[in-house]
């Protein structure tokens, strides 16, 4: 078990492992809030940018931070810290808008590309409307 061997050490070197993991929180934290401002920006200005990478980047980050908070072992947070996270809560919803009219955007043209390209191979010789208009008697 020498990954979960430090919670039998005395309490005094909990408090280190404590301070250290709060350190690590804030980096964390930090490196958080420049990807999502990263992602947001390019999202916004970038038509090329890669948002697979961005979303494994991010990924991976969340994944350090639970590994982070899981070692804070009851630690009290700071205030630093806790603004740190309302920082990042509020980066994290103004990058969601960005995402959600990034796709909304894509939507869009897929839906107008998809009605040009059924007009241009419908002559509308064959089509229902042209059926049923014909098919009436005037």
């Amino acid at each position: 078990m020498p990954d979960n061997a430090d919670f039998m050490q005395p309490s005094d070197q909990n408090d280190g492992n404590a301070g250290t993991a709060l350190m690590n929180l804030s980096a964390i934290i930090a490196r958080i809030e420049e990807t999502v401002e990263t992602e947001t920006a390019s999202i916004r200005s970038d038509p090329r940018f890669d948002i697979k990478g961005s979303n494994v980047r991010k990924s991976r980050y969340l994944y350090e931070l639970n590994k982070a908070v899981s070692a804070l072992r009851g630690a009290m947070l700071g205030e630093e810290h806790r603004a740190g996270i309302l920082r990042l809560r509020e980066k994290l919803a103004v990058n969601e808008a960005a995402i959600l009219a990034h796709l909304n955007a894509v939507t869009e043209v897929a839906t107008l590309m998809q009605s040009v390209i059924q007009n241009a191979e419908a002559d509308g010789t064959y089509s229902a409307d042209a059926f049923g208009r014909e098919a009436s008697p005037a």
